[in-house]
């Protein structure tokens, strides 16, 4: 794996910089490599090849090479699903099916969409063209899934890519760089620099030479990205963090519900941005949910990965640490059973008041809040009641009932008795869960302009 370069223009350079960033394994805290950090240079050389490689790229048969990518990252599946373990901590059995799977179905889901036809609107004809060279920037938790879901509908527009990925977790997309390259893919289509948010993504969303920047992240992170990016009025696409929440109505089945509940919410470790972390159940069904929930969160304990990181690892102890609400199951400190590892008890509170800490920020973490709740109105309330909206479910006996209270629910997507994901629907939110879409139709016309061309009678 090659750390100290940056893929640019088809070929691995060496990257001017010194700084290094060593890469640990966060089931046994010990480094396993050091990254050389890219910089502002690496970043001009980048938009460079993207720009020049823009009109042959538009010109080519791009559904073809994206589907020998396609078949190329399958191949490489168990290479890429070890990496991200290695990287990330997630464990080996999700990292294949989740961590891979996932990119590879959202990847055919855009292989499977037809070329978008001109309209014509009485006397003008519409055609949609690529945006032009998108910077995009993706987070650790997810690092290949993040990275296809916006790399794979913009070269399928036409569009020539510069990608920041995480420097926590850079191993997924450097690999993919090579797949890229022995796919076909030309020289300067796409690219990988690995830096840090304030050099490297800074200097991305900020570069006149990028025409949309994508950013996967923190809301914090994205409210960076979008001021970065408003001196050159550039697009710009945020998907950003997530507080969901299950809302379990009283006539559906408890125990069903819970159990799925605590499994969305501790997927990945609790690492996942549309994790449903708050549990809300009628006030006569609290204890029971609550009880439930502790027992199938302590039951998911020896299955759970690290932590990420030993700052992601700190971030979540400091909210156990200040947690105002009934414990049920997990707390702080480490995992009984490992004494290595950024491992975190699969925790549970109960009686948690909607308004506190625990309910209103993204902790990030294997972390669920169990909320009370008195009539329907109250428990939309409650869910449409943090500045995020991201995702979300709702559970009854019958679907139409947990249908007319999901159309009540302001986030970008809603489940309903635990129905699966659909990779060619849209994925964003509301709020300060970000802007724009990803996944589908919705997520390759992000990174198309729309033309209008008057014709004369």
């Amino acid at each position: 794996m090659r750390y100290d370069s940056a893929f640019i223009d088809g070929q691995w350079q060496p990257v001017s910089g010194t700084e290094t960033l060593g890469l640990v394994d966060p089931s046994t805290e010990e480094e396993f490599a050091s990254v050389r950090l890219a910089g502002t240079a690496e970043v001009d050389a980048a938009v460079a090849a993207a720009r020049a490689a823009g009109a042959a790229w538009r010109a080519a048969d791009r559904i073809s090479v994206l589907r020998k990518a396609r078949e190329a990252i399958e191949k490489r599946r168990a290479e890429f699903a070890g990496l991200i373990t290695r990287d990330m901590g997630c464990p080996p059995k999700i990292a294949d099916l989740v961590q891979v799977g996932t990119p590879l179905a959202v990847l055919d889901g855009f292989l499977s969409l037809s070329e978008v036809p001109d309209e014509t609107i009485a006397h003008s004809l519409v055609v949609r063209e690529p945006i032009g060279v998108v910077g995009a920037i993706t987070p650790w938790n997810y690092p290949l899934h993040q990275v296809v879901a916006k790399v794979a509908p913009a070269l399928l527009a036409g569009c020539t890519v510069v990608l920041k990925p995480s420097e926590v977790a850079p191993s997924a997309a450097l690999l993919l760089a090579e797949v890229f390259d022995e796919a076909g893919l030309p020289p300067g289509v796409f690219n990988v620099v690995v830096g840090t948010g304030p050099v490297v993504g800074a200097a991305l969303a900020a570069h006149p030479g990028v025409d949309m920047v994508s950013f996967t992240g923190s809301t914090a992170a994205g409210r960076l990205v979008s001021r970065a990016a408003a001196d050159t009025v550039k697009r710009v696409a945020l998907e950003l963090g997530g507080k969901s929440a299950s809302v379990v109505l009283p006539d559906a089945d408890l125990a069903k519900a819970v159990k799925a509940t605590v499994s969305n919410a501790f997927l990945n470790s609790g690492q996942t941005c549309t994790a449903w972390t708050r549990l809300l159940v009628h006030r006569d069904h609290h204890d029971e949910a609550a009880r439930l929930a502790g027992e199938f969160a302590s039951a998911m304990a020896d299955r759970l990965g690290p932590l990420a990181s030993k700052a992601q690892w700190d971030r979540v102890q400091g909210y156990l640490a200040a947690a105002d609400a009934t414990l049920v199951a997990g707390g702080p400190g480490r995992l009984e059973n490992r004494d290595r590892g950024y491992y975190c008890k699969p925790t549970v509170y109960s009686g948690v008041a909607p308004s506190s800490v625990l309910a209103q920020e993204e902790i990030f973490g294997p972390v669920l809040s169990v909320i009370p709740y008195g009539d329907t109105d109250e428990a939309v309330e409650i869910a449409n009641g943090t500045p995020y909206g991201l995702a979300g479910g709702v559970w009854a006996a019958d679907n139409e009932t947990a249908l007319a209270v999901a159309r009540r629910l302001r986030t970008g997507q809603v489940d309903i008795n635990g129905a699966r994901f659909n990779p060619l629907a849209p994925f964003g939110g509301y709020g300060q869960s970000g802007i724009g879409r990803e996944m589908g139709k919705f997520g390759f016309d992000e990174y198309l302009e729309v033309k209008a061309i008057q014709l004369p009678a």
